[in-house]
């Protein structure tokens, strides 16, 4: 981790931690939120705060194009990833989510794969790895499932990684923090035409408790991990970037721990021992073939 620019590792430590807690705050607030209506809200406050805050600083708004692209971008990754997500945590175990998103790093790689960046074999060991090691950590919950919440969370992944890669290797969004308000706004509308189509209704008064979830999914979740999430793909390999669907178990465990009075037994140990190990080969993995390029090219 040392090795790593600054920036990255503060970006990899943001999206590890604040994701790892997202979930829980999901399930807080969906307890009074509709599903795409959580979502929804969620980014469009928070892209309007972004773009509010650009605009401010006399950043140039998006051109025509930058917007249809960001459009494109936040409909796969907001509207497909985090909108099924919020579906399919209403019928799916958190154990069997946490298999499921495990094997976004696979499934990613395979997608920049198409790009001709095929991962290399420091990178697959890390990524088998550290799928096997999240399988470890899940298989003392539950594991129920209905099929919606299967379909869902299987939409969820594929929308989340397809969107990530063209936002990087096909797609041109506004520069920087101005695309990433452009492409919120353009998810968060997105969410909530859905939730509008689906006939989503707040049937029950909202609570303090979900109020605070949903102001923490806003600033934390998508200002602060999501901004991180997007300069991670422009910054570091793909294996590398999604690396936090190995990490936010044992974020989400420990939370467990500390906040819930869960216990930790020797597999969880186990387990999180694999899932850090897979971290450091996916943190090292370029830096080694780089550094035996150097030596042949020498």
């Amino acid at each position: 981790m040392s090795r790593l620019p600054r920036s990255v590792l503060i970006a990899l430590l943001t999206v590890y931690v604040v994701w790892g807690s997202t979930y829980f705050a999901i399930h807080i607030a969906l307890a009074s939120f509709p599903p795409f209506m959580l979502m929804g809200t969620r980014f469009l406050v928070a892209g309007g705060l972004l773009f509010a805050w650009q605009t401010w600083r006399g950043v140039a708004r998006p051109s025509l194009k930058e917007w249809r692209d960001a459009g494109v971008v936040g409909v796969l990754m907001l509207g497909g990833g985090m909108g099924l997500t919020a579906v399919a945590q209403q019928s799916i175990s958190s154990g069997l989510t946490a298999v499921f998103i495990a094997c976004s790093p696979m499934i990613l790689s395979f997608c920049v794969g198409f790009f001709g960046d095929w991962p290399n074999r420091r990178e697959w060991t890390g990524i088998v790895i550290g799928f096997a090691g999240a399988v470890m950590l899940a298989f003392g919950g539950e594991f129920s499932a209905k099929p919606i919440g299967v379909i869902s969370l299987i939409g969820a992944i594929l929308s989340w990684d397809i969107g990530s890669v063209l936002s990087q290797r096909k797609l041109k969004m506004a520069p920087g923090a101005m695309g990433f308000a452009s492409e919120m706004l353009l998810g968060g509308a997105f969410l909530m035409l859905l939730g509008f189509l689906m006939g989503e209704k707040f049937n029950t008064p909202i609570t303090v408790n979900a109020w605070l979830a949903w102001s923490y999914l806003v600033v934390a979740g998508s200002l602060l991990a999501f901004t991180a999430y997007m300069y991670l793909l422009s910054a570091v390999p793909p294996a590398l970037a999604g690396s936090y669907a190995y990490v936010n178990p044992v974020i989400a465990v420990i939370l467990g721990v500390m906040l819930g009075g869960e216990q930790i037994g020797g597999r969880e140990m186990i387990a999180m021992t694999v899932i850090l190990g897979s971290v450091i080969l996916l943190t090292t993995a370029r830096k080694k073939t780089d550094a035996a390029l150097d030596a042949e090219h020498s």
